[in-house]
């Protein structure tokens, strides 16, 4: 009799490594949750701090998000007077967009909450695990931190 499915597709570092990010993202969605935000919201707000101010399109291609998604995230967050979009003073045919003051302290409240609920799912590990756990992930993920 041949092994069942289950047991072998559980022991595939890439099944368990996507249960370990469906766990963190759940982690990490219900902390945002109670900032009002979503994880594309809170992704789009840091890279807006981080590149700002940025052309829309360019946002866009930074956080690989598909132009339309990222004009309703726009919008919800301007809504919420967290971002400003302004014409580009490089080129006044496109918005570049910003961080207001309440988006930058709402921005350290999400940065607060995610990490601490990092620090849930890696609770089991000690210290150094932690550390070269980090080190394994971006390795195999080809990512540079």
């Amino acid at each position: 009799m041949s092994e069942a499915p289950l047991p072998a597709i559980r022991s595939l570092p890439s099944w368990l490594l996507g249960r370990a990010a469906a766990r963190g993202r759940s982690l990490v969605a219900e902390a945002l949750a109670a900032e009002g935000m979503k994880m594309w919201h809170h992704v789009v707000l840091s890279a807006v701090r981080d590149l700002a101010p940025v052309a829309q399109a360019d946002l866009g291609r930074s956080v690989q998000l598909d132009p339309k998604d990222l004009v309703g995230i726009l919008n919800d967050l301007q809504t919420r007077a967290l971002v400003l979009r302004r014409p580009d003073p490089n080129d006044r045919r496109k918005n570049a967009v910003s961080l207001t003051d309440e988006g930058a302290r709402l921005l350290t409240r999400c940065e607060k909450a995610a990490r601490e609920a990092n620090d849930a799912l890696l609770a089991p590990l000690s210290t150094a695990e932690r550390d070269r756990f980090m080190d394994l992930l971006i390795r195999i993920s080809g990512t540079r931190s």
